[in-house]
């Protein structure tokens, strides 16, 4: 398998001219105060997962080099998007909502221009198949169509006075101030989007930095950020985030924390904060997410979303199977199924038609993912597909291991890669306290056809994670479903609709109910005096 895979890799001449990339990028500038200026100071080189043959050996392609800022750029970038804020009486705090739709729109069309670069980035910088990259596109416009819809119609309801006991009242919602904006490696481009976007139109200013993989990727939509935004709106803070980050948190001027990742991570970021109650956090963290398989499942529905569930993308996503509970009395069946699934799947290039296991983009992962085998096997676990945790260069062969039991590593870490653990279990109580105990409390897949079954686990998860999925994987669609998590698994409520309330507060202007004050407020609403009180309805 070690053999077949290293074949992966093709010569130059053997990539479709669409996806070649016959320069690499230079990325000598960074988006600040609404210019691309020029960096002269150091580079760091994005090199891709993928690896190609030259002159008759492996290397992993140079995509670019994108600027490795200092801290004292990191911080300019601060002044300017607080200058931008300007305590909420900046131009696009202050902007009405029309004005701020108007902007996104446009940003949108933009972007959508600079599909074919950002899907070729996508592929070469973290490994993700075509189809996969065109659907994260894809998806992240839709998403950005949703948040407007979405807004619009929040505004609708906002747009009429209120008057009880006597006061007169319009209750809308006003920004919060600087949002430090940070999306994942495995969804750069839309897990970036889900917060950027409603931070950017309830009127926030931005600070942007890219996740460690999927760096180049911003490079094309810098000119739409740039000429869609007022100056500081949005700004790239780019470099090595364990330097940079710290003084920006440090300086008590971030106002909401934008976070997809680790816990740890987050942890460590919110600490540093001198102002901890002026932090307002949005966070998107790890998972460790279990499908439960009974007795009555139907066994080829379980084991073609469990497959799904657990290797899309390389099973690099936070939604993904992490691990596996199935009834002994179908453990052997299922195994069974799982293998020749994980079979049949093709391993190639991101460009390859029908590709579903490509290389990982974290050069340390292939070790780390061996070190949980060999964990699991040294405690009586085996890999039962062949070929399972096979590597060469950047590629693992998707690794079955069973049975798994809580003496494993594997059995309590989200391994974040393609190893799949399969746990057997008699008693159902054995899952339910798998899943009270865990550290984590995102989401859930239940594979059954027993309705009291079916109804004792809901009731039994429901206060455990915040999604029950029944005969079907773990996902975070549709966008307009609510997306959370407890424990350690995320902060605020990420959806379309709740994405625009988490990046921004309730403020009522309030008045006595007499004669003089409904002159002024008719005055000020009739007269068009004010962005914030105000009655227009947007269609």
């Amino acid at each position: 398998m070690k053999n077949k895979i290293a074949c992966f890799s093709p010569s130059h001449e053997e990539i479709p001219a669409p996806y070649r990339i016959d320069a690499p990028i230079r990325q000598d500038y960074y988006l600040i105060n609404g210019e691309l200026r020029r960096w002269d100071g150091p580079l760091q080189e994005v090199v891709s997962p993928v690896q190609v043959k030259s002159a008759g050996k492996l290397e992993n392609e140079r995509v670019g080099e994108a600027p490795l800022l200092s801290v004292e750029a990191a911080l300019e970038a601060l002044d300017v998007a607080v200058s931008a804020y300007h305590n909420g009486r900046g131009t696009w705090p202050t902007m009405s909502v029309g004005e701020r739709i108007h902007c996104i729109t446009r940003f949108s069309r933009c972007v959508q221009e600079k599909r074919d670069e950002v899907v070729k980035l996508l592929m070469w910088e973290i490994g993700k198949s075509l189809k996969e990259a065109q659907g994260e596109f894809d998806r992240a416009i839709a998403y950005i169509r949703d948040t407007v819809e979405a807004l619009k119609e929040l505004d609708r309801v906002s747009s009429r006075f209120v008057i009880q006991q006597g006061i007169i009242g319009q209750i809308r919602r006003a920004p919060l101030g600087v949002v430090l904006c940070m999306g994942p490696y495995n969804f750069p481009l839309y897990e970036t989007f889900t917060t950027l976007i409603p931070s950017l139109v309830m009127g926030n200013t931005i600070l942007l930095k890219p996740p460690r993989f999927g760096i180049l990727l911003f490079a094309p939509l810098l000119e739409a950020f740039r000429d869609c935004f007022p100056p500081g709106v949005v700004n790239t803070v780019y470099g090595d985030g364990e330097e940079v980050l710290p003084p920006l948190m440090a300086s008590g001027r971030v106002d909401v924390l934008g976070f997809i990742g680790t816990h740890k991570v987050a942890d460590a970021l919110r600490a540093i904060h001198p102002r901890p109650h002026r932090l307002r956090c949005v966070l998107g963290l790890d998972a460790k997410n279990p499908a439960i398989v009974l007795p009555d499942a139907d066994l080829k529905l379980a084991v073609e979303e469990c497959l799904s569930g657990a290797l899309s993308f390389n099973g690099q996503r936070c939604t993904a199977l992490k691990i596996i509970f199935v009834h002994k009395s179908i453990a052997g069946d299922f195994i069974k199924g799982m293998a020749a699934g994980i079979a049949a799947l093709p391993c190639g290039v991101p460009w390859q038609e029908g590709v579903a296991i490509t290389a990982l983009p974290e050069p340390e992962k292939p070790e780390y993912l061996e070190g949980l085998l060999t964990d699991a096997k040294a405690h009586g676990a085996q890999v039962v597909n062949e070929g399972g945790g096979a590597r060469s260069g950047s590629y693992f062969f998707p690794a079955l291991l069973y049975p798994v039991t809580p003496a494993m590593r594997v059995y309590h870490e989200e391994q974040f890669g393609p190893v799949v653990p399969v746990v057997v279990y008699e008693d159902i109580k054995e899952t339910i306290d798998y899943v009270v105990n865990s550290n984590y409390g995102q989401q859930a897949s239940i594979f059954g056809q027993d309705d009291e079954l079916l109804a004792q686990l809901i009731d039994a998860l429901v206060n455990q994670v915040c999604r029950i999925n029944i005969n079907s994987k773990c996902q975070r669609s549709p966008d307009s479903f609510p997306f959370n998590g407890r424990k350690n698994s995320a902060e605020g409520t990420q959806s379309v609709a709740d994405a625009l309330r988490v990046f921004s507060i309730r403020i009522v202007v309030a008045a006595r109910e007499t004669d003089a004050n409904r002159e002024i407020i008719t005055s000020i609403v009739r007269e068009r005096k004010s962005h914030f009180l105000s009655t227009d309805y947007m269609l």
